[in-house]
This record gives C-alpha cells, structure tokens and sequence, in this order.
C-alpha cells in the first residue's frame, strides 16, 4: 500500500482534490450564509487542489494518501470561510478528528508504527489544551473554533513528528503577526480590527509539513 510518488500521482491527487473543493462550493456558501468574494473567488479549489499535491509529496502510503488530501480539502475550504466571515464551522472541523484518527489509524496498522498515531493523538491533546488556555485568556484574540482547528493540525503534525508540531504552531503565530502588521501599516486595520488566525494557523501547518519532506 505504498505510494510511489510520480508527476501522475501528483496532479492526479491536486485534481482530486480541487474538483472536491468546487463541488462543495454550493455547500459552503450556505453554510457561512455569505456570498462574500473569498467564497466566489475559487481560492478554496486552488487551495484544496495544491494541498493535494503537498499530500501526494509527502504521504508514504494510501491511507496517508487518502488522509493528507482530505485535510487539504478541508484546509481549503476553512481558509476560504474564515476569511469570509471569520469563522470556523463545526460541520467542517469536527469530521476530520475521526476522519484522521481512522485512515491514520490503517496507516499504522499497515506500517506497525502506532507510536506515531499515539504521538498523533498526544499533540491534538496538547495543541487544544494550548489553544484553549490562550482563547480563555484572550476570547477577543481566539475563537472556540480555533481551538477544535488546533487538534486537526495537531493530529497532522503529530504524526509527522514533535519537532513538526512546534514548527507548525510558531510558523502560525509568526505569520498572523505579518499579517496584522502589514494590514496596520497599510492603514487597512486597526487594532481593535478583527484578523481570521484560521489561515495562519493552516499556512504555519502547510510550512512544517513541507520542512518534513526535506527531513
């Protein structure tokens, strides 16, 4: 069940994945109840459709396959909605928890490595633990929806390995700071303005994967 990874394989999975992403288009409009321009410019079906070629680069074997392209499906639809509207629906986020645990879950059994499903899990632990103290501090900086992302990434991570989960989580916060920082210079934002950490958090994920691929 290894994956061999090919130019076929690579563009066979982005197109998987974006034609995923644009038939659910109707689908995630009426779930943000928006028509906003993130949400109608297709940035979701470029998203999903390079995150299934970051999967096929860096799963091992097709349970891995199958479970990197579907959180990239639903990464690229999150960044798209939150950007929207600012939020991180559950119908989206709360599905890839057992989604993830059960294709990584095949996965382990098939390369006899649980330790790495069991660090998985362990990171999820401790991602929504850390997010979930930070949005109790500061509810006005993080969102509840923020926290149930962080255990996603926090499975993804984890199974790649604890060095990835560190990348991950700073990599998130150092690019929100861009972000904030850039918008306030360009005077389009203030600091009271409220800025989607979804993408961030996403983005800083996206980054200590590909850091894997070369370790």
């Amino acid at each position: 069940m290894a994956v061999t990874l090919t130019p076929v394989t690579v563009l066979l999975t982005a197109v998987v994945c974006g034609a995923l992403a644009a038939a659910l288009t109707g689908w995630i409009r009426s779930i943000a109840d928006s028509d906003s321009r993130w949400l109608r410019s297709g940035l979701h079906v470029g998203l999903a459709a390079a995150g299934g070629a970051g999967a096929a680069g860096l799963a091992g074997t097709v349970p891995e396959l199958v479970a990197f392209a579907a959180l990239a499906v639903a990464c690229g639809v999150l960044v798209a909605i939150d950007l929207a509207v600012h939020r991180l629906p559950d119908v989206v986020v709360v599905p890839m928890y057992p989604v993830l645990l059960a294709t990584l879950g095949v996965a382990s059994a098939v390369t006899g490595d649980w330790g790495a499903l069991g660090r998985a899990a362990a990171a999820a632990l401790a991602l929504l633990a850390f997010y979930f103290t930070l949005a109790f501090i500061n509810p006005s900086g993080l969102g509840l929806g923020d926290v149930k992302l962080a255990g996603v990434l926090g499975l993804f991570l984890g199974w790649l390995g604890w060095y990835y989960v560190l990348v991950g989580t700073l990599a998130a916060f150092a690019l929100n700071a861009v972000v904030a920082l850039v918008l306030l210079l360009s005077r389009r934002a203030d600091r009271h303005t409220g800025i989607a950490f979804g993408p961030a958090m996403i983005a800083g994920a996206a980054a200590a994967a590909w850091l894997s691929v070369g370790g």
